[in-house]
């Protein structure tokens, strides 16, 4: 597979931050990319500029039901913050390095943060439907990721450490918020695998036996360019369906937004206390 130069790459992003820049002057410290079902947290942000992706040079577009495909920027939590809207996903047939492009052209005007959002199966025999998990690491098994390739070392190293992807401060302080607000909220791993379709009852025992506690089909790509590029990541699922083999049923995307809407209030909660104690 033949990769972008480095300079090539720069170009986009060049032209992509340009363009933003041109439609706004916030440089906002925290980015929330918000999955599946889960756009509602947008509704909470006192609204700055809307960009549609579409309208920003090299952005892919997002083509799954319930994502909006655009950036906000605004304030929420007494922060300034830009949100995805919509996010990309591997099996869209993007390249890994288009499902980062954004996080990396949001580095570059100003982020540092990264708090992402994802719908998910709980495969933890303690985990229900509409129940959050918070994210304190995870299991790659796309059997790609967005750093093969030429390396550029102005965004990170070549050989990034992954020891602690999900910042142990954010997750501590993410408890803390949960418990003060009586809020349930896990803490586990989480396991992407490229999708679209379900997993098999036999791939959830085996994913459950690795250690994965949910699965899903996003998120790692863009935590590790996050970790990359030197930015603290906090991740946080909805769980949206039991992956227990010897009781499954069947699942449609409309049982998944149907849980993300019961879980995306208590993850918004969760976010927004976050970021009031950041």
């Amino acid at each position: 597979m033949a990769y972008e130069s480095v300079e090539t790459s720069r170009k986009k992003r060049r032209e992509a931050f340009e363009y933003i820049q041109s439609e706004t002057e916030l440089k906002p410290d925290y980015l929330l990319i918000l999955g599946t079902g889960l756009g509602q947290l947008a509704d909470e942000i006192d609204l700055e500029t809307e960009i549609p992706y579409e309208e920003i040079p090299h952005f892919p577009s997002s083509t799954v039901e319930s994502h909006e495909g655009k950036l906000i920027f605004g304030n929420l939590g007494g922060k300034e913050v830009v949100a995805m809207q919509g996010r990309f996903h591997y099996y869209e047939g993007y390249t890994m390095q288009q499902l980062v492009f954004p996080v990396r052209v949001l580095r570059e005007n100003g982020t540092g943060t990264l708090i992402v959002s994802n719908a998910c199966g709980g495969l933890h025999p303690d985990y229900r439907k509409g129940d959050i998990m918070l994210i304190n690491d995870h299991i790659n098994l796309f059997g790609d990721n967005p750093l093969i390739g030429p390396n550029d070392e102005k965004l990170g190293p070549r050989f990034p450490d992954m020891s602690e992807p999900y910042s142990e401060r954010l997750v501590d302080i993410a408890e803390q918020v949960a418990l003060e607000r009586n809020i349930k909220m896990h803490k586990g791993v989480y396991a992407a695998l490229s999708g679209p379709m379900l997993e098999t009852r036999a791939e959830y025992r085996f994913l459950r036996h690795i250690g994965a506690d949910v699965i899903g089909m996003s998120t790692i790509p863009e935590v590790i360019a996050a970790v990359h590029m030197g930015m603290e990541v906090m991740g946080i699922s909805a769980i949206t369906d039991e992956c227990f083999p010897e009781a499954l049923e069947a699942v449609t995307i409309e049982d998944v937004i149907e849980a993300a809407g019961i879980a995306g209030p208590k993850m918004t909660r969760v976010v927004v206390g976050v970021l009031e104690k950041l």
